[in-house]
């Protein structure tokens, strides 16, 4: 009798693996006749369907599956169907999710649409993926110019500034300020600063997600990722101990514009003074 269940139990197994081939087949035969009556709408369906029941053809149908995506995509663009567009990206992205053509594509739709910074962290994911994309690496270039004031990197090659702010940290640490908050961080710089310093806990937050991830490289890049907590807020939402285990006994920002208060400084040191920093004995 177990031998008899046994049986059983194989010939089931063989008839769903043979259903799924030919299920699988037809779809393949189906994509592609839809395909050739610019049916792309039901194309996608088709190999999303093979796509999830065959997933060792995902090499074998990529390059057609990115033709059908894009020009589905496009339609999808011109009706004004634009959360029908993005779950289709979505969908691609779960199945190709180191694709860098999908991701600098789907960069590509946000951008139009006014999305940049969403765009820029697509742009950026495909040039990790592939530094010799050259349509990824000029569409990061150009929303970059976007959401990268040109004064930042005044700023940045500003040695005297970057210096009295190096000494005024080094001075504020060696007093005893341990714990650090860099409000507003952008690249990162003020926070390497307090770290080189001595400070034990450093926690960075930016609102910008093109300049977080960009002080993440940097950050990654001086080896310090395990050092400083970069955190993706904007400074009036921090909350304690949620984000940050306890108030932190220094605060540090260059969130200074021309005109001094357009970066929203004042309010931002007001709720930090308020709500994230240790009040003075």
């Amino acid at each position: 009798m177990p031998n008899s269940n046994a049986k059983l139990h194989c010939n089931r197994r063989g008839g769903q693996e043979a259903g799924r081939r030919e299920l699988v087949s037809r779809s393949l035969l189906s994509a592609q006749h839809c395909l050739e009556n610019q049916d792309f709408g039901t194309a996608y369906a088709h190999y999303l369907l093979v796509l999830n029941l065959a997933p060792e053809l995902k090499t074998s149908v990529k390059e057609t599956f990115q033709f059908t995506l894009f020009k589905w995509a496009e339609e999808l663009d011109s009706l004004a169907r634009i959360q029908d567009l993005f779950n289709c990206y979505e969908q691609a992205l779960e199945l190709y999710p180191n694709d860098e053509v999908i991701c600098n594509s789907m960069g590509e739709h946000l951008f139009r649409m006014g999305f940049r910074d969403e765009a820029a962290g697509y742009f950026h994911k495909a040039v990790k993926l592939n530094p010799d994309f050259a349509d990824a690496k000029e569409n990061f270039y150009r929303v970059a110019n976007w959401l990268v004031e040109r004064w930042h990197f005044i700023m940045l090659n500003d040695t005297k500034r970057n210096l009295t702010y190096l000494k005024a940290i080094e001075n504020a640490v060696c007093s005893g300020c341990k714990s650090v908050l860099d409000i507003g961080t952008g690249t990162g710089i003020l926070s390497m600063f307090a770290k080189k310093a001595g400070a034990s806990l450093v926690y960075a937050c930016e609102l910008s997600k093109t300049m977080y991830e960009l002080a993440c490289d940097v950050v990654a890049a001086n080896n310090m990722e395990r050092e400083i907590k970069l955190l993706h807020l904007k400074s009036l939402d921090i909350e304690i101990p949620r984000h940050v285990p306890e108030r932190v006994s220094l605060v540090v920002t260059e969130t200074v514009d021309a005109g001094l208060f357009g970066e929203g400084i004042v309010e931002s040191l007001i709720h930090a003074w308020e709500h994230l920093l240790l009040q003075p004995k």
